[in-house]
């Protein structure tokens, strides 16, 4: 799949913005539609090991993430394992009067029936992908 980004203008603070996208032990419980589970494996700094299941697009992904953390300007993850491995997503904070600019870059890599289901249902992972970033931006705001 090809990469894709978006930007969001979300009226918040910027460090409280980071708080909540970032913070992936919480994913499970403010976004439990989307992530019905997640599991640390370990913490070492910066960088975090994570099981992850993700549903998408009518699919629950299960995968094996590397969160990287540079608080409060960027969070980097690498799926190293499951079905998506190799995917990259990137989530960049700038600052903005009245709040905070979040760019996502998405470099998806899917396997298996995700890979077969992505070539018929690309714009639907697309939006699916977003909805969850509008979600974070709601909680945020709110």
């Amino acid at each position: 799949m090809p990469k894709i980004v978006f930007e969001k203008i979300i009226k918040a603070d910027r460090k409280k913005v980071f708080e909540i996208t970032s913070n992936f032990e919480n994913f499970q419980k403010i976004l439990p539609q989307y992530y019905p589970s997640v599991r640390t494996i370990s913490v070492r700094g910066n960088t975090s090991v994570v099981e992850e299941h993700l549903r998408i697009a009518g699919r629950e992904l299960v995968m094996m993430a590397k969160h990287v953390i540079d608080d409060p300007i960027l969070h980097e993850i690498f799926i190293i394992g499951g079905d998506s491995k190799g995917t990259h997503i990137t989530y960049h904070y700038e600052h903005i009067p009245n709040g905070t600019k979040l760019i996502v870059e998405v470099n998806w890599k899917l396997k298996g029936v995700m890979r077969l289901s992505s070539i018929i249902g690309r714009q639907d992972i697309s939006k699916e992908y977003s909805k969850i970033v509008d979600e974070f931006a709601l909680i945020a705001e709110g």
